[in-house]
């Protein structure tokens, strides 16, 4: 028997986040780290930070603030963001 039960702040679908950022942010999944900053290394703006946070709160069913958006610098960053909305 298979388990559907929905993620958990211990089990984030990293691949999906990562598929999500690099997709938005048009660039190859080998590209990005977890600690490649996107507007620094991958030129990120604010709108496509935005779009970020709207898809990932989108495909995972989550709420993010806005206000974390100054967290989501990196993949690292939006794991751990993505992580405590879940707990929420």
């Amino acid at each position: 028997m298979t388990s559907t039960t929905p993620t958990t702040s211990t089990d984030i679908d990293r691949e999906q986040v990562k598929e999500i950022v690099c997709e938005i942010l048009e660039i190859d999944a080998d590209e990005v780290t977890e600690t490649s900053l996107f507007k620094e290394d991958h030129g990120a703006d604010s709108l496509l930070a935005i779009e970020i946070l709207a898809a990932l709160e989108r495909n995972l069913h989550v709420t993010i603030d806005q206000a974390e958006l100054s967290r989501m610098v990196n993949l690292a960053g939006v794991y751990a963001v993505i992580a405590e909305a879940q707990r929420a």
